[in-house]
């Protein structure tokens, strides 16, 4: 019997990438992969009070992992501000993700991991995956001209356009 390629999904954790993350991990599963879907510990707990403890529980062939990310439990809208955010996921990520791969690779479902798939802001994953030697690919969640921008960021902080006085600060989390 030959078994399933296995998806490994890791979605930049704010709503606006994880919405176009679990489509696209759908559309996997509609294609015969075995998903397992990453959120941290913080953001599984918002899905499961908006969509219910079921939603979750996932089905033989789509499951859903957790990792911490150092966000305070106590601050319900500690995804919302981006700086705090951006240092919890650089600091905090990689080793317990790195240990779920593993932890993935031992389990009794003997799905080998044949690819993450992550968030192109999720940095952390595609130095786990190097590691480890899995391929990676990577999904930019954003609009084409969003990526175009990115794309042209390098280019603005030569010509001096960025950053911007003040207090605005820019994140490189890859």
């Amino acid at each position: 019997m030959e078994s399933k390629p296995h998806a490994v999904f890791v979605a930049f954790p704010a709503q606006g990438h994880l919405n176009p993350m679990m489509q696209l991990a759908k559309l996997f599963r509609c294609k015969g992969f075995h998903i397992t879907f990453v959120n941290t510990e913080f953001n599984h707990k918002r899905l499961i009070k908006s969509l219910g403890a079921e939603f979750v529980k996932g089905l033989p062939d789509f499951q859903f992992e957790t990792i911490p990310d150092g966000l305070p439990e106590s601050d319900k809208d500690a995804t919302q501000d981006v700086e705090p955010l951006c240092e919890a996921i650089k600091n905090n990520c990689y080793a317990p993700f790195k240990e779920l791969l593993n932890k993935l690779k031992t389990s009794s479902l003997h799905v080998p991991i044949t690819c993450i798939i992550a968030d192109a802001l999720s940095g952390f994953a595609g130095r786990v995956a190097k590691d480890l030697g899995i391929q990676e690919l990577q999904f930019w969640t954003a609009s084409a001209c969003g990526f175009v921008g990115h794309l042209q960021f390098d280019e603005l902080v030569k010509r001096g356009i960025l950053p911007f006085k003040g207090k605005v600060k820019w994140y490189y989390l890859i």
